[in-house]
């Protein structure tokens, strides 16, 4: 569609340059608060999205208008919950949440590298905490929205033992799970930039979680986002202990977090080599596909997969989506690519992307 070319072209042509040239953290924080203001005027915004009866999915019982979501990391206190879906999105994550406020790992925390298409990440589950993020999004009319929440740990000193981070999960589980707006939660064991929430990637100490998680007999369903660099039997693994306490749904995957992956240009990261953080957008792809594509094939319909990492175009999103995901998520290749990104993915998947290979998989 002529819009599409015509908005990508002003962002990387016009946009792009000048953001670039500026703190992406403080760039960030400028496009939330456009964003937010935008909000109570869809009209300037929903005409870049599509729409079409036939992207409609429904996965673990809820009814998405789109396979295209916006990943947690992103709207981290959820200021961007009601104007996403005007942007084009079929769901949107907020978070990761925490129960209690932390300002964040020391800066800078968001870094660019333009040749790899990637971003260096090292927020460490910036949040406002549960109540306040929930007090925020209390005040905004999500009942049209297909919005969740993505849940961590506090990356607190304090919140230093496994049963402290599970209790600390827990909170915020309960301040949002009769919540209507929540529509399904991420259970994030696999930040690299938080010591903590690492370490659920652990058979034991995911088994400790998730059966915590479990007696909470929460309505919503939940999907996990795992490591994106992890063995097929270790993904299998953890699989197998989230699915005994009926949890079905799986995120592949998260952030890099290997300097020498090589999706990485390496001049690009000689630069930064004094930086800490983990890796975004291109150098996620690879393995995320594979790993989603074994999860599928060894557990079938059995579960629900979203497929994240690395899309920066209409293709990448329905390779994922070939490969097994019933949903795909993005943030990074936004990003880079322009907010009518959304809208493209969704028109190609519509008008060029093959429906009878397009299918959702999980047994609803």
């Amino acid at each position: 569609m002529l819009k599409y070319q015509i908005v990508g072209g002003l962002y990387r042509n016009i946009f792009k340059p000048l953001a670039f040239s500026r703190d992406a953290e403080g760039v960030h924080d400028r496009i939330t608060a456009i964003g937010e203001w935008l909000e109570n005027y869809p009209q300037l915004i929903s005409w870049i999205s599509y729409r079409s009866p036939k992207l409609k999915r429904k996965v673990l019982g809820i009814e998405f208008e789109n396979p295209v979501g916006l990943a947690g990391g992103f709207d981290y206190d959820g200021h961007l919950a009601k104007v996403l879906k005007h942007v084009g999105f079929g769901f949107n994550t907020v978070g990761t949440i925490t129960a209690k406020p932390y300002e964040g790992n020391p800066k800078p925390r968001l870094l660019r590298l333009p040749k790899s298409q990637a971003l260096l990440v090292n927020k460490g589950f910036k949040s406002e905490g549960a109540v306040v993020v929930a007090g925020r999004l209390d005040n905004k009319n999500l009942t049209e929205h297909t919005m969740g929440i993505s849940v961590g740990s506090s990356n607190l000193p304090q919140v230093n033992t496994t049963s402290k981070a599970v209790d600390d999960y827990l909170f915020t589980f309960d301040i949002f799970k009769h919540k209507k707006y929540v529509k399904y939660f991420e259970l994030n064991i696999s930040c690299p930039n938080t010591a903590m929430t690492e370490s659920f990637t652990t058979p034991a100490n995911l088994k400790v979680l998730v059966t915590a998680v479990n007696k909470l007999d929460l309505k919503q369903p939940v999907f996990v986002k795992m490591p994106n660099e992890i063995e097929f039997r270790t993904a299998a693994d953890l699989v197998r202990i989230c699915m005994d306490k009926g949890i079905r749904g799986f995120i592949f995957s998260n952030l890099v977090k290997h300097w020498d992956n090589p999706g990485l240009h390496v001049e690009e990261v000689e630069k930064i080599k004094s930086f800490r953080g983990n890796f975004s957008g291109k150098p996620t792809f690879e393995n995320s596909n594979n790993l989603l594509a074994f999860a599928r094939k060894k557990f079938g319909t059995n579960i629900a997969i979203i497929g994240c990492g690395g899309i920066f175009g209409p293709e990448d999103a329905l390779f994922k989506l070939q490969s097994g995901a019933d949903l795909v998520q993005l943030i990074t290749g936004m990003i880079y690519q322009g907010p009518q990104l959304v809208g493209q993915i969704n028109e190609y998947l519509d008008n060029k992307g093959n429906h009878d290979k397009i299918i959702t998989y999980a047994k609803n």
